[in-house]
């Protein structure tokens, strides 16, 4: 089976680059992002590991495949690799889902084809090169929108998620994860010096950590954890609740 090469560390930002200099999603970071996310996204894993269990208890089939079994079908927002539906199709018997990963990069979205068809040739998966904003929805039972949402621009937030819901069946669920900043500056400035002591821990220098949110500025734009719950309230999520924290790393499961 394939598998993301572990061995291939992120050194992008080993050397000073030119201020000026934005993150995107190219074939750099695609040849080191397994890595890149292990050394700096806090849970991660532990995310990745509960969308099965979630799944098992809000997946009910009750969408249709195209050869007319009953299935459930999970859309992966903002996919990159592909690690969500390559979780959950190593819990799924592959009659059970109809899973469309959707990513903006064709860097990413080659990757993630490769990797799936080599893991999972058996299972339903679609992997399309589109911008979430753009593709229309089809009925699902569960959305899994794991740090995408940070990189649309605010103003585009609310109708992502509106369309979100519109999708979702009834008992469908969203998981959305998201980095977050607080709003009492001291409480954030707390959480932001100990992300960055998760990085030092991790291995990254002062340059690369310095370098990478350089990169990232009017990139990645966060919301408070408050925001999120509200924008959800506002599309129409009556229940949902912050399930999982790590530092100024959050995951919210919000309830159709």
């Amino acid at each position: 089976m394939s598998q993301p090469d572990p061995t291939k560390h992120d050194i992008l930002f080993t050397t000073p680059l030119d201020k000026a200099a934005r993150f995107s999603f190219d074939e750099q970071v695609v040849a080191c992002f397994p890595d890149m996310i292990r050394r700096s996204v806090p849970g991660y894993g532990q995310v990745l590991a509960m969308l099965p269990i979630f799944a098992r208890r809000h997946c009910k089939y009750r969408q249709q495949s195209d050869s007319g079994q009953r299935v459930s079908r999970v859309y992966d927002l903002g996919c990159s690799l592909g690690a969500a539906s390559m979780t959950l199709s190593g819990e799924f018997d592959p009659q059970d889902l109809q899973i469309k990963a959707i990513d903006i990069s064709p860097a990413m979205t080659t990757e993630a084809t490769t990797l799936l068809s080599d893991n999972y040739p058996e299972h339903d998966i679609e992997v399309i090169t589109a911008d979430i904003r753009d593709v229309e929805l089809e009925p699902c039972d569960m959305v899994i929108l794991n740090l995408t949402l940070q990189f649309l621009p605010a103003a585009d937030r609310v109708a992502v998620l509106e369309k979100i819901h519109t999708a979702l069946s009834e008992g469908g669920i969203l998981v959305l994860t998201e980095k977050t900043h607080a709003f009492d500056e001291q409480y954030d400035a707390w959480l932001v010096e100990r992300y960055y002591d998760f990085k030092r821990a991790n291995g990254y220098t002062e340059m690369e950590i310095s370098g990478k949110r350089n990169a990232l500025e009017n990139v990645l734009i966060t919301d408070t954890l408050d925001e999120h719950h509200a924008r959800l309230d506002q599309v129409g999520f009556k229940r949902h609740l912050t399930w999982f924290q790590f530092l100024n790393f959050v995951s919210i499961v919000a309830f159709k």
